[in-house]
């Protein structure tokens, strides 16, 4: 009979995301993570193959979160493009003090990885491209009801929002000042493209 693990996986990826979120991958230690999600070397490895497989879940983790959190704000939202302002806020306001760190995850992952981690970059942009796919979702969506027309391409809208997400989370980690950031973002979904 196998023996069940004397660990909880989710928290534990939810904690090795959290400290990879705020460190980056190069800049977290093995020691670092052991700490963060207590477990030895030993079950690390045999769990997760590596800290690279510990990396790689929390990607996904993370990549998912954001999905998860789209379609919650859709659950209460009678409004298709008004989920995806609200889920722009939430990315970009709500991380300023309430995330480990300002820059989206897996943007900060793209931006820091080279070819030597291929396969760990080539998982952040499929994630990216996952929660694009969803944005693209509620544009064609939000097409149907007549919010968005119907000539716009919901593709092309999400890699847009994408963009915007990633740019003004950048731009509020790099200016001190009070930014309009909830006016930024309304001027997005109430001009061009949209």
């Amino acid at each position: 009979m196998s023996k069940k693990p004397k660990f909880n996986r989710d928290q534990v990826i939810s904690n090795a995301t959290n400290l990879y979120w705020e460190k980056g991958y190069h800049a977290t230690s093995m020691r670092n993570l052991q700490d963060a999600i207590d477990m030895r070397p030993g079950s690390i490895y045999a769990e997760f193959g590596s800290k690279d497989g510990v990396f790689k879940a929390s990607l996904q983790h993370y990549a998912q979160l954001g999905i998860g959190q789209l379609h919650s704000i859709r659950a209460e939202t009678s409004s298709p493009l008004g989920t995806l302002k609200t889920f722009v806020k939430q990315a970009v306001i709500d991380t300023q003090v309430g995330a480990p760190s300002c820059m989206c995850m897996l943007a900060k992952t793209v931006a820091e990885l080279t070819d030597e981690q291929e396969d760990l970059l080539n998982v952040a942009k499929e994630s990216l491209k996952s929660v694009e796919n969803e944005f693209a979702s509620l544009i064609v969506e939000a097409q149907k009801m007549g919010e968005v027309a119907v000539e716009k391409n919901a593709s092309e809208l999400a890699r847009f929002v994408q963009i915007q997400i990633t740019g003004l989370r950048m731009y509020a980690k790099t200016n001190d000042d009070n930014l309009p950031l909830e006016k930024m973002i309304n001027e997005l979904f109430d001009h061009y493209p949209f």
